[in-house]
C-alpha cells in the first residue's frame, strides 16, 4: 500500500466497532437482577395481566358485584403495587430516592382512593357520596407526582432558566385548560344545582390533571440522565393515568360511569406500569458507555423543545376558532387564559432573546480565546480531512517544521512522516478509529516529520476524532528524544571509558547465547583483572589510575575483533565477548582464543604513560570461558570470573581456561564456609597452644595460642585452611573473638596454678579499628578471669596498608594502658611497612617464616634476618622467630642475635594437657655446637652438642 492510500484508508476506517467477530466478541447485555429473557419474561407478564383486566372489563366480568370488585379493589391492589414497588426501589437508590418515594406516596394516595370508592360500593353496596374521603385522596394523588417529577428534572443553574421552566409549564397548563375549558370544563363550571364545594371539586380534578401533564411535557425534555430508561417508563405511567383522569372528568362519561368499565383497565394498566419502572426495565451498567439514543436525537429533542412555546399558543388559537365555528360566545376564561399564555410567550421570547445575546457574545469571547491559544501555541494544530489532506495547519508550523502553515495546507499527511514510521502510524490511527470513541476518546504516536530544511523532527502527536478526520496536536520532542538516547547510553557504558558496563555485556552475553548463534559453542567470554594497578592507583594517584584504565580500554578495544564485545565492569576488571565463527573443532577453537587472550594479555601489560609521562606498568590476568549447550549468560559469565581468579592465584600474567574441577573447588570452599558458620555454636573449634621458648635458656617465655576445627566428619582443619572460606567479615570477627576469650580463660586457670607464661593471641588489626573488640570489653575480661597484667600479647595479623595507622596507633596505647603488650606479626615479609613500625607502640617483633627457612642455606638471607634483628635491638624490642623446625635454624638465629622461637624444633602445637606438663618442665633442651657458615663464608663453631629432643 502507498503512502497516500495508507492515510486515505487509515482515514476512511469505521469509526464504531463493526460487528462481532472472532476478533471482537460481542458483549453480553448486564443489568441488576437478571438479563434480558428475565426482562422480557416480566414484559410479557405484565402485558397478560393488563390484556386480561381489560378483557375482563370489556365483558362486564360477568356479574355487576365482581365488576365492582375489580373496578375497586382491583385498582387499590395495582396502586398499592406500584407504591410498595417505589418505595422498595428508593430504598436503594440515592441519587433519585426522593422522587421515588413522592411517587410510591401518590400510588398510595390512589390505592386509598380506590379502597374508600370500593368500601361504598363493594361492602356497603351504597353508592358513593358525591363528596367523600375518596375525594380527599384522589386529589392527594397529583401534587407528589408533580413535586416527584420536579426532581428527576435537571436543575435550570440560572434565574433565567428558573423563569423559563416555570414559563413552560404555564404555556403548556393555560393552552390545555383552554382547549379542554372550551371542549367540557366549561359545562362542568355551570352545571346547575351543584354547590360551590361540588363545582371545585369537579374542577379540581381537571386542573390538577392539567398541572400534570404541564409538567410531564415540560419536563420530558429536561430530564435527568439517571436511569433514564426507568424514569421514562414512570413518566408513561403518569401520562396514562392522567389521559384516563381526563376522560372521566368529560360529563359524558362521568354521567354514565360505573366501576369495573374499560376506563379502569386504563388506570390499573398505569399502576402496574408505575411498578414495573423501577425494575423491569434493563439498566446501563455505570461504565458502560451511553448509547441508548441515536447521534441525533438530541437536535431532535432540542427543536420539540424550542418548539413546545408555539404549540402551546396554536392550542390556544384552537380553543378559540372551536368557540367561534361552534357559534358560542367566547368565554372570559378562555379570553384571560390566551391572554396570560400570549403574555407568558412574550416574556419568554424576551428572556430567550437576552439569553441568546449573552450567549452569542460569550460564544464569540471563547471562540477569540481558543483562536488565540490555537494560533500562538508552541504546539502545531493540523486538520487532515478524511481524504488524508491537512484541512488546517496552525501557524506554530513554522517555528516547529521551519515550513509555513500555508504551504503544508493541502498537503497529504503521508508525506510529511518518515517511510520507516508510516506503517507503525498507520497501524495506531486505524487501531484508534475502529475503537469506540468512548473508551478511547484519544491516542498519542510518535515519528519523525520532514522539516522544512529537509531533516527528519521526532514529533509526538495526540490524535483526536474531528467529523470522519482527525485532529492532531503535535510538538517537536527531538531533544527529548536525544536526552534519552544519550541517558540510555549511559546508563549502558562505563563513564570513565565508554566502554559497555556489566548491565549492556551481560545483555549481549545473552543475546549472543539466544540468537542465531545458540548452538555455536565456539562462543567465549573473556575476564581480564589488570594486575598491579592498585599499586599504581595508590602512588600515583586516581588521576594517573584513570589515566591507565582509559588507555586499557583504548587497547582492548582495538585488539577485539569487529563484532566482538569489549566492556569495563568496574574497577580495573574488564571483560570482552568473543563471538564464535562455527567451528566444529573444539580444540582449534580453544586454540585460537587463548592466542586472542595472549595477544589481548601482551597488549595490556606494555609499559603505559600517566600522569605527563610518567611509565608504569600492570601485568594481565585473563580467564576464559566457552560457552556450552544450554548454558545461561549468568554462568557464562561466572566460569569466566572463576577462571580469571585461578589465573590470579597462579601467578598472575596468564591465561587460564575454565574447567569444571574450578566449579568443585568453589563449591568445596562454600561448603566449607557453611559448615564454619554453625562450628562455632556446635562447639567445634579446639584450642592449641604452642610454646615460645627462650634460645638463651631454653625456658618456655610464652605459649601462643592456635585455633584448630574438628569438623563433624572427623578432618582437622589448620587457621589458614579454614580462614580461606571464612570471607565473611562478620563471621571471621566472632571466630577471633572466640579465640581471644578461650586463650584468656585458659591462661587464667593456669595462672592459678602458678604456671604465668604470657599467652599471645593472634588478631587482625581491621577487628580493632572496626570497634568490634573495644579497649574496654578487653579489659572487662582480664578483670572478670583475674588475668595478671603482661600476660596477654596481642599479635598484630594485618597487612592491609588501607588501616588508618592514626586509629590504630591510638587503640593500641589504649590496650597497652591495661597490661597488653602489642607484638607487630610477619615482619619482613614485605606486607608489613616499615612506616606502621615507626608509628605504632609495639613490644616484640615476630619474624616471618620467609626470614627462617632459608637461614642456615642462604648467607644473603642470612644478612637480611641479621638485620632485622638489628633494627629490633636498637629499638628495645623483643624478637621471635616463626617455624623454626628444625635445629639448625634456631642455632643459626640464636648466633644472629633472635631472643625467641617457636616451632617444630622444640615442640608442635599442645592441648590443655600436654602444655600444662611442658609448663611443668619448664625447658626444652637446645641445640648444641652445630657448624654454621659465617656471614663472609667461613664456617665457625658455637655452643655444645645439641642434646635429643624429648
Amino acid at each position: 500500500m502507498s503512502a497516500t492510500g495508507a492515510t486515505a484508508v487509515l482515514s476512511r476506517a469505521p469509526r464504531q466497532p463493526g460487528p462481532p467477530g472472532p476478533e471482537r466478541p460481542a458483549p453480553a447485555p448486564e443489568r441488576p437482577g437478571g438479563g434480558w429473557a428475565s426482562s422480557l419474561v416480566a414484559q410479557v407478564a405484565l402485558g397478560l395481566v393488563c390484556a386480561g383486566y381489560t378483557t375482563g372489563a370489556s365483558l362486564g366480568w360477568g356479574s355487576p358485584r365482581l365488576a365492582f370488585f375489580m373496578g375497586d379493589f382491583g385498582l387499590s391492589a395495582a396502586a398499592l403495587a406500584a407504591a410498595v414497588s417505589c418505595f422498595l426501589y428508593a430504598r436503594t437508590e440515592r441519587g433519585t430516592r426522593p422522587a421515588w418515594l413522592l411517587f410510591a406516596f401518590s400510588s398510595l394516595m390512589a390505592a386509598a382512593g380506590n379502597g374508600v370508592w370500593g368500601w361504598y360500593e363493594v361492602v356497603l353496596d351504597r353508592k358513593v357520596p358525591e363528596s367523600s374521603a375518596a375525594d380527599l385522596f384522589f386529589l392527594l394523588f397529583a401534587p407528589p407526582a408533580i413535586v416527584g417529577l420536579l426532581v428527576l428534572a435537571k436543575k435550570p443553574v440560572t434565574r433565567a432558566g428558573w423563569v423559563c421552566l416555570g414559563l413552560d409549564a404555564w404555556l403548556i397548563a393555560g393552552s390545555l385548560l383552554t382547549l379542554s375549558w372550551s371542549l367540557a370544563l366549561a359545562h362542568t363550571a355551570h352545571f346547575q344545582g351543584e354547590s360551590v364545594a361540588q363545582a371545585a371539586l369537579s374542577l379540581a380534578y381537571p386542573l390538577l390533571d392539567i398541572v400534570l401533564v404541564s409538567m410531564v411535557l415540560a419536563l420530558h425534555f429536561r430530564r435527568s440522565p439517571a436511569n433514564r430508561s426507568a424514569v421514562n417508563t414512570a413518566i408513561a405511567a403518569l401520562a396514562l393515568t392522567v389521559l384516563c383522569d381526563a376522560l372521566f372528568t368529560s360529563p359524558l362519561l362521568r354521567a354514565n360511569y360505573v366501576s369495573g368499565q374499560l376506563l379502569d383497565a386504563g388506570w390499573f394498566a398505569g399502576s402496574l406500569l408505575l411498578a414495573y419502572a423501577p425494575w423491569g426495565v434493563r439498566r446501563l451498567p455505570e461504565t458502560a458507555p451511553a448509547r441508548a439514543h441515536p447521534p441525533h436525537s438530541r437536535p431532535v429533542a432540542g427543536s420539540l423543545a424550542a418548539l413546545t412555546p408555539y404549540l402551546a399558543a396554536a392550542v390556544c388559537t384552537l380553543g378559540i376558532l372551536y368557540n367561534v365555528v361552534e357559534g358560542r360566545r367566547v368565554d372570559r376564561v378562555v379570553v384571560l387564559t390566551c391572554c396570560a399564555v400570549v403574555l407568558a410567550l412574550v416574556v419568554r421570547q424576551g428572556i430567550m432573546l437576552i439569553d441568546n445575546i449573552a450567549l452569542t457574545h460569550e460564544l464569540a469571547q471563547k471562540e477569540s480565546h481558543f483562536r488565540s491559544l490555537v494560533q500562538s501555541s508552541s504546539d502545531v494544530i493540523m486538520i487532515a480531512a478524511p481524504n488524508g489532506v491537512l484541512r488546517y495547519v496552525s501557524p506554530a508550523a513554522s517555528g516547529v517544521y521551519g515550513r509555513d502553515a500555508e504551504e503544508l495546507t493541502g498537503t497529504e499527511l503521508a508525506a510529511l512522516i518518515h517511510p520507516e514510521d508510516l506503517g507503525a502510524v498507520v497501524h495506531e490511527v486505524r487501531r484508534f478509529l475502529a475503537a469506540s470513541p468512548a473508551e478511547e476518546p484519544t491516542t498519542r504516536f510518535e515519528c519523525r516529520f520532514r522539516s522544512g530544511g529537509g531533516d527528519w523532527l521526532n514529533v509526538e502527536s495526540t490524535v483526536n476524532r474531528h467529523h470522519g478526520g482527525l485532529i492532531l496536536n503535535s510538538r517537536d520532542v527531538t531533544e527529548r528524544v536525544r536526552l534519552q538516547a544519550q541517558l540510555q547510553h549511559n546508563a549502558e557504558h562505563d563513564p570513565l571509558t565508554e566502554l559497555p558496563n556489566r548491565a549492556l555485556f551481560t545483555r549481549r552475553v545473552g543475546q549472543a547465547l539466544g540468537g542465531r548463534r545458540s548452538s555455536d559453542a565456539g562462543t567465549a567470554v573473556l575476564f581480564i583483572d589488570l594486575d598491579g594497578f592498585k599499586a599504581v592507583n595508590d602512588r600515583l594517584g586516581h588521576q594517573a589510575g584513570d589515566d591507565l584504565l582509559v588507555q586499557a580500554a583504548r587497547r582492548l578495544q582495538e585488539a577485539v575483533r569487529t563484532g566482538d564485545t569489549a566492556a569495563r565492569l568496574g574497577g580495573d576488571e574488564f571483560a570482552a565477548l568473543i563471538l564464535g565463527d562455527g567451528l566444529r573443532d573444539r580444540a582449534a577453537r580453544e586454540t585460537q582464543v587463548r592466542e586472542i587472550a595472549d595477544r589481548l594479555r601482551l597488549t595490556l601489560s606494555r609499559p603505559y604513560r600517566v600522569d605527563g609521562g610518567t611509565e608504569v606498568r600492570v601485568a594481565a590476568s585473563i580467564g576464559v570461558a566457552f560457552a556450552d549447550p544450554g548454558t545461561g549468560a549468568g554462568e557464562l559469565l561466572r566460569n569466566a570470573d572463576l577462571a580469571m581468579y585461578r589465573a590470579k592465584a597462579g601467578g598472575k600474567n596468564r591465561v587460564e581456561l575454565y574447567a569444571p574441577q574450578m566449579q568443585a573447588e568453589i563449591a568445596r570452599r562454600t561448603e566449607l564456609a557453611a559448615r564454619l558458620r554453625s562450628a562455632l555454636h556446635d562447639g567445634e573449634f579446639a584450642l592449641l597452644h604452642q610454646p615460645v621458648v627462650d634460645l638463651a635458656t631454653g625456658r618456655i617465655s610464652a605459649v601462643s595460642a592456635q585455633a584448630r576445627w574438628r569438623s563433624a566428619q572427623g578432618i582437622l582443619f589448620t587457621p589458614a585452611e579454614y580462614l580461606r572460606a571464612a570471607d565473611d567479615g562478620e563471621r571471621t570477627a566472632d571466630l577471633h573473638r572466640w579465640l581471644l576469650e578461650e586463650a584468656v580463660e585458659q591462661a587464667a586457670e593456669r595462672a592459678g596454678t602458678g604456671h604465668r607464661a604470657p599467652v599471645s593471641v593472634r588478631l587482625p588489626a581491621r577487628l580493632l579499628i572496626d570497634r568490634s573488640l573495644p579497649p574496654g570489653s578487653v579489659e572487662a575480661l582480664l578483670a572478670r578471669h583475674r588475668l595478671p597484667s603482661g600476660s596477654l600479647v596481642l599479635e598484630l595479623a594485618d597487612s592491609d596498608h588501607r588501616i588508618p595507622l592514626d586509629e590504630l596507633e591510638q587503640r593500641l596505647v589504649a590496650l597497652r594502658r591495661l597490661g597488653v603488650r602489642i607484638a607487630l606479626d610477619g615482619f619482613g615479609s614485605g606486607h608489613v611497612a616499615v612506616h606502621a613500625l615507626r608509628r605504632l607502640p609495639v613490644d616484640m617483633l615476630k619474624l616471618d617464616r620467609g626470614l627462617v627457612e632459608g637461614v642456615v642455606e642462604s648467607a644473603r638471607l642470612r644478612k637480611i634476618t641479621g638485620g632485622v634483628l638489628r633494627i629490633a635491638g636498637e629499638l628495645g624490642l623483643r624478637t621471635v622467630a616463626e617455624g623454626v623446625d628444625v635445629p639448625e635454624q634456631a642455632l643459626a638465629l640464636r648466633a644472629l642475635g633472635c631472643g625467641h622461637a617457636q616451632g617444630l624444633a622444640f615442640t608442635g602445637p599442645l592441648d590443655e594437657y600436654r602444655l600444662r606438663r611442658a609448663l611443668v618442665r619448664d625447658a626444652y633442651p637446645l641445640p648444641g655446637t652445630v657448624s654454621v657458615p659465617a656471614a663472609g663464608g667461613a664456617g665457625r663453631t658455637r655452643g655444645p652438642s645439641p642434646d635429643p629432643l624429648t
